[in-house]
């Protein structure tokens, strides 16, 4: 069976998820939409377009992938549902909680169909390679985190983004919008959610109406602490999550990007010794290839041709990944009055 994919939203990341789909012999683009079109018509391929997404769903369509700004695409991935459409949706799942709990609602009405969220840095090599590390416990628990993910700007590398700093359309800056990868892996490799939250919001330097930077200090009930900094004024573009077991440690460094921005992604094992002075042995790997984009089609396609599960990226995950989220905003109390969270 070829699945009938249409994809909703036809800019950088819609085109990103169609250049993964079409070397595949499970599924097939038919149909796309995009306000930039200027009228409803086809390409030299045969893919049709639209201008807004209900022509799209009435297209004749097994799954819907859903590549639209946050204030819209809570909306569409419910229509997507209750049009009996299997759903894949970009991260962040809409602009607040509430919206995610909007989707969960219509997924629980409709048991049979599959949903994912596009949590793409977990389906890299080096995240999945640090993970395993682990999750083997040969290191002894996770004591604590420090993570920083940082761009100059919210618009770059010549993208339409302007919508990313218009507060009505986006909902929140830099932590909503990238920064949430970083809560999300911190979640991941913790373990347990984060039941104490101190932060800190900023929207001083660039001055757009969200936030340009956000600072966390956060702590789970069995001890676990992570700081987290999301960051516009990275100018030096960084990735970086510095992971303390009981027994060694790990370095998540670099991720291959499209903006190729971010430097060379390596995972660094720290082998501490007995009579350790500081300076352990490391072993350092470098990846220099990023299959997060096809495996995680790959996982979504299986899920719903094979039965198989959707193992990362799930509803469940949106949701938590979004209530830490605003659990940072929440926790700076000016940021959280003059926002009304």
């Amino acid at each position: 069976m070829t699945l009938k994919i249409g994809i909703a939203g036809y800019g950088v990341v819609g085109k990103r998820r169609r250049d993964h789909i079409d070397p595949r012999d499970d599924m097939a683009v038919v149909a796309v939409c995009d306000r930039v079109f200027e009228h409803d018509g086809a390409f030299d391929d045969g893919v049709r377009h639209y201008c807004s997404y209900p022509d799209l769903l009435n297209e004749d369509l097994d799954a819907l992938f859903v590549c639209l700004t946050n204030d819209i695409a809570p909306e569409v991935t419910i229509a997507g549902l209750k049009r009996g459409l299997h759903v894949f949706c970009e991260k962040p799942p809409g602009q607040t909680v509430t919206d995610i709990e909007r989707v969960i609602a219509a997924e629980r009405a409709h048991p049979g169909l599959k949903l994912k969220y596009g949590f793409n840095h977990r389906y890299h090599d080096s995240v999945r390679d640090a993970l395993e590390i682990v999750r083997s416990g040969r290191f002894g628990q996770v004591l604590h985190m420090r993570g920083v993910y940082g761009k100059s700007k919210f618009i770059s590398f010549g993208q339409d983004s302007s919508w990313r700093v218009k507060r009505e359309v986006a909902g929140g800056g830099i932590l909503l919008d990238q920064g949430i990868h970083m809560v999300d892996l911190i979640r991941l490799f913790a373990g347990a959610e984060f039941a104490t939250v101190h932060g800190f919001v900023s929207n001083a330097f660039w001055g757009h109406d969200v936030e340009d930077n956000a600072f966390a200090l956060m702590k789970t009930e069995a001890g676990c602490v992570a700081f987290l900094h999301s960051t516009a004024t990275q100018w030096r573009h960084r990735f970086n999550l510095d992971i303390t077991l009981e027994k060694g440690g790990l370095i998540l460094s670099g991720i291959l990007s499209g903006s190729k921005s971010y430097g060379a992604e390596t995972l660094t094992v720290v082998h501490p010794a007995a009579d350790d002075q500081g300076d352990p042995k490391e072993v350092i790997t470098r990846y220099n290839t990023d299959p997060s984009w096809a495996d995680e089609i790959a996982e979504f396609a299986d899920a719903i041709l094979r039965g198989g599960e959707i193992s990362d990226g799930t509803s469940e995950d949106a949701l938590r990944t979004m209530r830490l989220v605003y659990d940072i905003y929440r926790a700076d109390p000016e940021w959280r009055a003059r926002w009304g969270l």
